[in-house]
């Protein structure tokens, strides 16, 4: 097995689930396909990833509140009780060891939260089950580094989605190069190798996509 992580799925958020998945089919061309609801009020919709053509272990995972919530507070996963618009919000990758991953992102300093159980039903009633990070998300507003993700033995969603687009760039970007080289610390302690991130004016996430017709999608920090 590679010590090296690896990108798992990129998260891109909205306080409205059903307007996402419009605003995303308007943006790429690409409708994505229902995936299920979790245990923390959320529910979402995902979108295979290919990189040079080729279908992968990793995908976009669009998600909002319930799509039959009407009322009440917004789920705060995400920072959707936040959000006003659809935002790429953070993502997660995958490391060989999530157990060992968790300590060695202590050891430099990167508290991951501890890992957990979540797990969500699939339109067609299949279970999916998989171990994650948790961190305080009141304390991570900008959710500049990563939660790491095991599917354990569950089939990966991204060989499994129907509608895929290709990933051309996914980058994060932050306005100090301490920060930013903090940042690369960070990650190569749990493998490193799965984003590369780079100083630009704003922070946020750069993702670039392509989508079947050629045409060139550019999501960029507001």
């Amino acid at each position: 097995m590679s010590d090296q992580a690896a990108l798992d799925h990129i998260v891109i958020a909205a306080p409205n689930l059903a307007e996402l998945v419009d605003w995303f089919a308007q943006l790429t061309g690409v409708v994505a396909e229902p995936g299920g609801r979790h245990p923390t009020g959320t529910q979402n919709a995902l979108v295979a990833l290919t990189i040079g053509g080729h279908r992968g272990r990793q995908y976009i995972e669009l998600i909002g509140p319930y799509a039959d919530q009407t009322a009440g507070p917004l789920p705060s996963k995400f920072g959707i009780d936040r959000l006003t618009g659809p935002t790429v919000q953070t993502y997660a990758i995958r490391v060989p060891d999530i157990d060992a991953g968790v300590e060695n992102a202590r050891a430099v300093g990167w508290e991951t939260g501890p890992v957990g159980d979540l797990s969500r039903r699939t339109p067609a009633g299949d279970l999916l089950e998989w171990r994650l990070t948790r961190t305080d998300e009141q304390q991570h507003e900008r959710f500049e580094l990563p939660f790491l993700i095991d599917w354990g033995e569950t089939p990966h969603p991204g060989e499994t989605i129907g509608p895929a687009i290709e990933l051309v760039e996914f980058v994060r970007l932050e306005p100090t190069p301490e920060r930013a080289e903090s940042l690369r610390r960070e990650l190569q302690a749990v493998g490193g190798g799965a984003v590369e991130v780079r100083v630009a004016a704003s922070p946020g996430f750069a993702l670039t996509l392509r989508s079947q017709s050629g045409a060139i999608v550019e999501l960029l920090p507001a």
